[in-house]
């Protein structure tokens, strides 16, 4: 398929720029890939799809506060510093995004706080925004990262229009984040209470946990008609075997698989048997799914509303089927669904 057949216009007033009241008040369109219908109900309403023994796989991945400002030193110029990942513990080297990216050179020195309480230094260029940079720092490891919760802010997407507060510290992670990588959140997660989960874990649903660290390479502007041809940037997964037992005693008795979020898809349909079950694996995955696909392990999918020409909606198009992704996203639009990662859920089954 090519890359211009996932373009649709998108009323930018209906990019959601707050989260819902409550997590679970998030509306849900459920997309029945059998039978073409499409309806429109509350996140809430999930209970009503699944059954005792069902499973739910979801990504306990943590955000951590990703973006920071600094200056750079003698002209004092500010520079937006965006932590992709860590490279090197010991050395507190950091594979970073820098914004100017112009007036940023191996060698700079970059000062970051009121009263300079941490300084790095740029030692090497790894794309044209990309630097790897070397935190100056003397203190513990438990200190380090202290000064980057207090110098750093929640990552939240640049469509989103407004800094972040405090409140997005709790709603811009999941309730069952656990394991800290990420540099932006799983969305589909957000709809998920605390007391949501409980009346599902009541009805006799059970929750796989698996962990994939959502990089800014999921969100990178496809850039090649010929979908075959993109390469997703590789991000870090790990698939434990007590969630694999989960998985696949569900699968061998006839139960439902939901997958909640594509970074989850994109985790179990990297790590799966001849036989088509989950099987415990970590490291590093690019898979890029796109139609035609045939999928191996979930058989419905939880996804927010993405938007035009990205992976995420690619991957929604080959599961759900590309013409009824499309009708879906039409209705979406006409009905004011909010979009993006505040915004509302699909429920496909």
């Amino acid at each position: 398929m090519k890359l211009s057949q996932f373009r649709f216009d998108l009323p930018l007033n209906l990019i959601a720029q707050n989260p819902a009241k409550k997590r679970e008040d998030s509306r849900m369109m459920v997309v029945h890939r059998k039978t073409g219908n499409i309806e429109n109900k509350n996140f809430r309403d999930i209970l009503e799809y699944f059954d005792d023994k069902d499973v739910f796989v979801v990504n306990n991945t943590k955000v951590f506060p990703a973006r920071m400002y600094g200056r750079k030193e003698k002209t004092g110029a500010k520079i937006e510093v965006f932590l992709l990942r860590e490279l090197n513990k010991p050395n507190r080297l950091w594979d970073v995004i820098v914004d100017p990216a112009r007036k940023i050179r191996v060698g700079n020195k970059l000062y970051f706080g009121e009263n300079d309480e941490l300084v790095a230094e740029v030692i090497d260029n790894t794309t044209s925004r990309g630097r790897t940079i070397r935190f100056l720092w003397d203190g513990t490891d438990e200190e380090f990262r202290q000064m980057l919760e207090f110098l750093g802010e929640t990552p939240l997407p640049k469509y989103i229009k407004r800094k972040p507060d405090e409140e997005d510290k709790e709603r811009y992670q999941t309730v069952y984040a656990k394991h800290e990588g990420a540099v932006a959140a799983p969305t589909a997660g957000l709809h998920f209470s605390r007391e949501l989960i409980k009346r599902l874990e009541i009805k006799g649903i059970r929750f796989a946990e698996i962990t994939l660290h959502t990089g800014l390479g999921t969100f990178r502007p496809i850039e090649v008609e010929d979908l075959s041809k993109h390469k997703m940037d590789a991000e870090y997964y790990r698939i434990e075997d007590s969630a694999c037992q989960i998985v696949n005693k569900a699968k061998t008795t006839g139960h439902r698989i939901c997958s909640i979020g594509t970074t989850t898809m994109r985790a179990i349909e990297s790590s799966f048997t001849a036989e088509k079950l989950l099987k415990p694996s970590e490291g590093w995955t690019n898979h890029f799914i796109h139609p035609p696909y045939e999928f191996s392990i979930a058989d419905s999918l939880v996804t927010n509303f993405h938007l035009p020409k990205t992976s995420l909606l690619i991957m929604t198009c080959a599961f759900a089927g590309y013409d009824l992704a499309m009708e879906a996203y039409k209705k979406a639009i006409k009905d004011k669904y909010r979009f993006f990662s505040y915004g509302d859920a699909m429920l496909v089954i």
